[in-house]
């Protein structure tokens, strides 16, 4: 079974910086996009950032510039390195990737169970 699971979440003061890992385990054959997204209290989830597999990014209007989206191919890892943080941030943030397994001829999307990011003073 394929799993995700992140780390590095926190409570950050504004202006802070947390790095948040993702890291996809189990029998996995290939990793499409990866992304962050987050879903603040009382709000839908909405989408951070996304990378490719070639490393292409995109970003939430709201992040953009703050953010930085990167991956490990060969840890199956994303990360997200967050600058500037504000109180807006805060939220539970989850992983999420496209993969497609041994077992599968097509690409699923999995997520992980999220991170607590609170950006606070």
């Amino acid at each position: 079974q394929v799993q995700l699971v992140e780390s590095g979440g926190g409570l950050v003061q504004p202006g802070g910086s947390l790095r948040l890992s993702c890291a996809a385990s189990g029998s996995i054959f290939s990793i499409n996009v990866m992304g962050w997204y987050r879903q603040a209290p009382g709000k839908q989830r909405e989408l951070v950032a996304t990378i490719s597999s070639r490393g292409s990014t995109n970003y939430a209007d709201s992040v953009k510039g703050r953010f930085t989206i990167s991956r490990d191919n060969a840890k199956n890892t994303v990360y997200l390195q967050m600058n500037s943080l504000k109180p807006e941030d805060t939220a539970v943030y989850y992983c999420n990737a496209g993969i497609r397994t041994y077992s599968s001829s097509y690409y699923s999307m999995t997520w992980g169970q999220g991170t607590q990011v609170t950006v606070s003073s």
